[in-house]
């Protein structure tokens, strides 16, 4: 199995990340890459949300609209982190960089253009309007930067035809969505088919699922009395049910069981909202 070199033309290199990027965010409608374009200041207007990654060489954001913050917002399992959503975006935009993405975190759409520390480039990520946008700063596009050469002195990556001030993301997706042609069935006229929103959208989000025995409440000094054999006494009996958490919210109980000399859980138990609370 070869690995396919990276694009020499940052532009190229730029539009590579966004599709892979487009392929796991999680969207209402399937998403693609738009042409990149010069970053500004002003892009993190038409978004709601944003989450940051560093790689080795700089760091990359990811900005989201507002369905996606809207959907995580109202997961039934309470608010998801949009950190955790895009992470595995993150992830393939540094893959395609050649490199690897450190944990996401979440920060506010004024300071995004800032974190990113210089010049960058800009690719609209694609469906029904344009549902998420990628910054890529320009040093990490530039030739031989991703298998650690030099970025100094790179130049900014241009969008093609443009040569005065950079179209607006929005004015870039309304001609984008134009010129996208139908590569699956259909009549190949450009629209992509609308799926199922809502919760639907998050089915590719990882998230933390942890299993509770019981608990118990100890004064500091009994912590620093702590030594190997030492038992602890948790609020629960034994022979019941433990507990299912999803990122800390109870929606399940079961028994413990071994599954091939691992800890398991058989889920006997599904809480409504009512009971979990």
């Amino acid at each position: 199995m070869t690995t396919s070199p990276l694009p020499s033309d940052p532009n190229d290199l730029a539009i590579a990340a966004g599709e892979a990027a487009a392929e796991v965010l999680p969207a209402a409608t399937p998403l693609v890459a738009g042409g990149a374009q010069p970053g500004t200041e002003h892009v993190v207007s038409s978004f709601a949300g944003a989450a940051v990654a560093a790689v080795a060489g700089g760091r990359i954001a990811v900005l989201v609209g507002d369905e996606l913050v809207a959907a995580l917002e109202a997961s039934p399992l309470g608010g998801l982190d949009l950190a955790a959503a895009v992470q595995p975006a993150l992830d393939a935009v540094a893959a395609v960089l050649g490199a690897s993405a450190q944990a996401a975190t979440q920060v506010e759409l004024t300071l995004v253009v800032a974190d990113l520390g210089g010049p960058f480039t800009v690719v609209p990520l694609i469906g029904s309007g344009i549902a998420a946008a990628l910054l890529l700063p320009d040093a990490l596009l530039a030739p031989g930067a991703a298998a650690g050469g030099t970025s100094a002195g790179a130049a900014p990556v241009a969008s093609g035809a443009a040569t005065g001030e950079a179209a607006s993301v929005r004015d870039l997706g309304a001609t984008a969505l134009g010129g996208i042609s139908g590569s699956g069935s259909g009549s190949g006229s450009g629209v992509i088919p609308l799926v199922h929103r809502g919760i639907e959208m998050l089915h590719g989000v990882d998230m933390e699922v942890t299993v509770e025995l019981g608990r118990t409440r100890m004064a500091v000094r009994d912590l620093l009395a702590l030594a190997p054999g030492a038992v602890l006494e948790l609020d629960r009996a034994a022979g019941s049910p433990a507990d299912l958490l999803v990122n800390g919210r109870l929606i399940a109980r079961g028994e413990v069981v071994v599954v091939d000399e691992d800890f398991g859980l058989r889920v006997t138990e599904i809480l409504d909202d009512q009971a979990a609370s």
